[in-house]
């Protein structure tokens, strides 16, 4: 165990924790130690009395993450529904990052702020969305923050402006290393309530129509090429309903891996392999992998 005062934290820590309840796909192994805040002054705490040493990893929804079926050495943080604090901040809406994707952007239309509708096509919360910079329907993440709330291995706060950072497709560079993200200012225009809830239930529909909802799977597994998409390389190379294991190449949409049952993290992986080797010999095309792979393999 490596925390050293935990009689002072609040929240639930688990040891040896199955991490398959808490990924979208619903496979993984075992964490050493998954902690629950009990908000973000007992986060706090939690990090000041834990071992600088030991591994640290942050997890939402799990919906862009591989954890491999030797589970994760260390500790793994959940901050989905914990740090969910959503409100008005001014003219700006402040979203802490347990929020999940869906409920921002059905927040922000409520409350007549347009530009945070695509977040409702985003199977996440908002700090995996910060992270990664995620997008869908031609808008990313990053193009409407104004500021951000960092922690540090020390449980130290910062608030750091949206130009301290660098985003780029899918990906963000961190200013500081070993931050993650707590919270965000989101610079969004007024607009109208109708039209927003009206484009929500749009693109909703649109994401129901072309992806495979009614599996367990992680979003998109491979970025875009310039110019080009990932799902129609997959399927151009004649890997749509591949299977590995209970591991299958979605037959509604090539670029996403479903579990079809009885996955395991390995089926998965080997799966991703397979799709960029056979892209790369049939197209000429390198994909880059989306989907965070953490963990070990099982021995």
């Amino acid at each position: 165990m490596m925390v050293k005062h935990i009689q002072t934290v609040a929240g639930k820590l688990l040891l040896n924790e199955p991490l398959t309840r808490y990924t979208s796909w619903r496979v993984g192994g075992k964490a050493d130690q998954l902690y629950i805040p009990a908000g973000l002054d007992d986060l706090c705490l939690f990090l000041q009395n834990l071992d600088i040493a030991e591994p640290l990893y942050f997890i939402g929804l799990g919906s862009n993450l591989l954890v491999r079926d030797g589970g994760v050495r260390g500790t793994v943080i959940l901050m989905h529904n914990v740090l969910t604090d959503l409100r008005l901040d001014g003219d700006y809406v402040y979203a802490e990052a347990g929020v999940t994707c869906a409920k921002l952007a059905k927040f922000s239309a409520k409350e007549a702020k347009q530009g945070a509708e695509f977040f409702a096509g985003i199977p996440g919360t908002l700090g995996g969305a910060l992270a990664m910079n995620a997008g869908c329907y031609g808008t990313e993440t990053w193009n409407v923050v104004h500021q951000v709330t960092t922690i540090n291995r020390l449980g130290e706060l910062n608030t750091r402006d949206a130009t301290d950072f660098i985003a780029s497709y899918r990906h963000v560079d961190m200013p500081v290393a070993d931050e993650w993200f707590i919270g965000a200012w989101l610079n969004l225009k007024t607009g109208d309530a109708h039209e927003s809830a009206q484009k929500i239930k749009n693109l909703l529909a649109q994401r129901l129509a072309s992806q495979p909802l009614n599996l367990p799977s992680a979003g998109s597994t491979f970025r875009n090429p310039p110019d080009d998409y990932a799902a129609r390389l997959i399927e151009a190379s004649g890997l749509k309903g591949y299977i590995i294991g209970g591991a299958q190449v979605s037959e509604k949409h090539a670029n996403f891996i479903v579990n079809i049952g009885g996955s395991n993290a390995l089926d998965i992986e080997l799966l991703i392999k397979h799709m960029r080797e056979t892209v790369l010999e049939q197209q000429g095309v390198a994909l880059q992998q989306e989907v965070k792979v953490i963990g070990e393999y099982e021995s």
